[in-house]
């Protein structure tokens, strides 16, 4: 998959450079910015390997980490920082993952410092969608924002909130945990990854997507999508949405209701943070801006906001797409990195 930010060749970079880390259960994406948030080479992507323990991904991020910067011409002198992000809630006092659910064993593990010491250059911390989110601000759809408010859509609902240059964590490390935002107090609603019921994540989420699908199939209410189950393809997002572009009603319903329920939230957040704009990231977009189906799921969402917000909220926050894909983690980890580095000069 090609990167969703071209490098840029070093001789056009500004120093100092960043190295930006993007922890995921699955893989793990490393990359190197200059001042502006460019990248100046290609980035590396390896297995996380959880079972492995954090300290053989500690060795392997640092091996890489070696490599990329001496293939792209620098020296790690010129190397200012490094940025990590980490999924889940973190305590970024001693720099831990606080019972990471799907990194078992690595709960409490010092990984800021480890990291720190494998690299020998200083590491800043920061939950992924709050790095993601700076990324977006610094050189995505949110550049030119004084705020913003930024969901990741997939398996489960991320946030990040930015003001100015404050990133919003919250005394406990909880303070941007949106995806379990109420929207459903009664004792019939679905139940959230979290374990508590009605909370915007079992709504939204690719996981609450297919647990509604589920339900029209078990209906009879969407037979598109039974016979295509049927014939062996797996209930995704994705298949969702290539029928809903191929006209399938029941399909597209299940997609317009999606951003029915991110539409209550996304109301919820606006009331609370009255940003300058709101971006949507992550795995279920639904194709974008680049897909009807994208933007309808778009539409439908800025409709509701219309309906429920405050007027001049309505009328002023800017909901769009995101547009750093798979980079803005890495480049945004980089971008907190570099906040961290001002702040000390």
């Amino acid at each position: 998959m090609a990167p969703a930010v071209k490098p840029i060749p070093l001789n056009r970079a500004i120093p100092p450079f960043y190295v930006g880390i993007d922890l995921g259960g699955t893989s793990t994406k490393v990359g190197l910015v200059d001042d502006l948030g460019r990248p100046v080479c290609h980035s590396r992507e390896f297995a996380t390997l959880v079972e492995n323990g954090p300290q053989d991904w500690i060795q392997r991020v640092s091996e890489t980490t070696t490599e990329m910067i001496q293939s792209s011409g620098l020296e790690p002198t010129e190397i200012a920082r490094i940025g990590l992000g980490c999924p889940g809630i973190l305590d970024l006092g001693t720099g831990v993952m606080v019972n990471p659910t799907n990194f078992p064993g690595w709960g409490g593990f010092p990984i800021r410092d480890r990291l720190a010491d494998a690299c020998g250059m200083p590491v800043a911390m920061a939950n992924d969608a709050s790095a993601a989110a700076y990324g977006e601000l610094w050189i995505g759809s949110g550049r030119g924002f004084n705020s913003l408010v930024f969901l990741t859509l997939g398996t489960g609902v991320g946030c990040g909130v930015i003001i100015g240059d404050l990133i919003i964590e919250g005394e406990h490390g909880h303070g941007t945990e949106c995806g379990h935002i109420l929207v459903d107090p009664s004792d019939t609603a679905p139940i959230c990854s979290c374990g508590k019921r009605g909370h915007l994540e079992s709504f939204a989420s690719a996981t609450g997507l297919i647990r509604r699908a589920k339900d029209r199939i078990a209906a009879g209410k969407a037979p598109a999508l039974a016979e295509r189950i049927s014939q062996g393809e797996k209930l995704t997002p994705l298949l969702i949405a290539q029928l809903a572009e191929n006209g399938d009603e029941p399909s597209l319903e299940l997609v317009l209701e999606t951003a029915y329920y991110l539409g209550l939230g996304i109301v919820t957040l606006l009331h609370t943070f009255d940003p300058t704009g709101l971006l949507l990231g992550g795995a279920m977009t639904f194709g974008g801006m680049k897909s009807p189906v994208g933007r309808q799921f778009l539409q439908r969402i800025r409709e509701e906001v219309r309906q429920q917000a405050f007027p001049t909220l309505a009328e002023k926050v800017v909901i769009r797409f995101a547009a750093l894909g798979g980079d803005a983690g890495f480049i945004g980890a980089a971008g907190i990195a570099r906040l961290e580095q001002r702040k000390r000069r």
